[in-house]
């Protein structure tokens, strides 16, 4: 067990080249079109994956907002899935190492998750911290997935960002992490992708794949996107055809195009999203994250 009594280190055995880059996917603030998880099921299960340190869910995890799954078959009970939080060993499609931080949110020590993060970052000597996830927010699918970039690598946010808030919302922990290696002066980069909120409950298998670009543009990692990208396609099929059978829904999505135009490109060769005078305001938008998060809580305690 580590100085700080959270994680361990699963397999000795195991060589972490030192100087590797870190990528963090942590759900449990919000994952609107599940693209944490299409992102890290990718990953994990694409890709040679090694589990290298575990964290301790006795010090982090609160087990009854979070109940683990147990397996009843007949007459007893089979299996415990507990939950993960843990760092792999991932090598990307051409060979190149990186380690990827991944689970639940810590729902407790926070402060002393984040030191030990630093702890792992000093240890294998990290060179950058990339993190990931995704909010909903009024916006139409047909447009690309809009994007908004925090971090200490300004080359990156003046590339990406299209929407700069100055407001207070709900912080997470990886926000937390962010705030910390930045005054290590370790290069950090967040990407918060802008899922069309009628999507938030489905799988958007577009916002996973532009997350997979943005990764790619901060670390010149290669990531397996071919089936996302068809799995995408077979999607805004569906969607299309949903929509002719659903008035309100084609409704809905034809308001929020009239709300933009496009007028710019990005590097990926197609047109940015930007909102016209009717831009929704930052005021505007924490109060539908807060909404949001609140039913999702009130959801979990319903559940419980």
């Amino acid at each position: 067990m580590n100085s700080f009594g959270l994680f361990s280190i699963v397999n000795h055995e195991i060589e972490v080249p030192s100087g590797l880059r870190m990528i963090g996917s942590i759900n449990g603030f919000t994952d609107a079109g599940q693209v944490i998880e299409q992102m890290a099921h990718n990953i994990l299960n694409k890709l040679d994956a090694e589990l290298v340190v575990v964290f301790d869910n006795d010090e982090l995890l609160d087990y009854r907002a979070r109940r683990p799954s147990m397996f009843f078959e007949k007459d007893h009970l089979a299996t415990y899935e507990p939950a993960l939080l843990g760092v792999y060993l991932v090598r990307d499609e051409s060979g190149i190492p990186f380690l990827f931080l991944h689970g639940y949110e810590p729902d407790f020590r926070w402060e002393a998750f984040a030191d030990a993060i630093e702890e792992i970052i000093e240890t294998f000597a990290v060179t950058d911290f990339t993190w990931v996830h995704s909010i909903p927010f009024p916006v139409p699918h047909t447009r690309p997935v809009g994007i908004t970039v925090s971090g200490n690598r300004k080359e990156l946010i003046e590339r990406f960002s299209e929407w700069r808030p100055e407001t207070q919302v709900p912080g997470n922990v990886v926000h937390l992490l962010e705030y910390r290696l930045t005054r290590m002066d370790v290069p950090v980069v967040g990407f918060v992708l802008l899922v069309p909120h009628y999507l938030n409950d489905s799988d958007y298998p577009n916002a996973a794949v532009t997350g997979f670009e943005l990764i790619t543009a901060a670390t010149g990692l290669v990531f397996p996107t071919d089936q996302l990208r068809d799995e995408g396609v077979r999607f805004i099929e569906r969607l299309e055809k949903k929509m002719e059978e659903n008035e309100e829904l084609a409704k809905l999505v034809e308001n929020l195009e009239q709300g933009y135009k496009s007028d710019r490109a990005t590097s990926f060769g197609v047109q940015i999203s930007s909102p016209k005078a009717q831009e929704p305001n930052a005021e505007d938008i924490a109060a539908e994250l807060e909404d949001y998060l609140a039913n999702r809580q009130r959801n979990n305690s319903d559940d419980d």
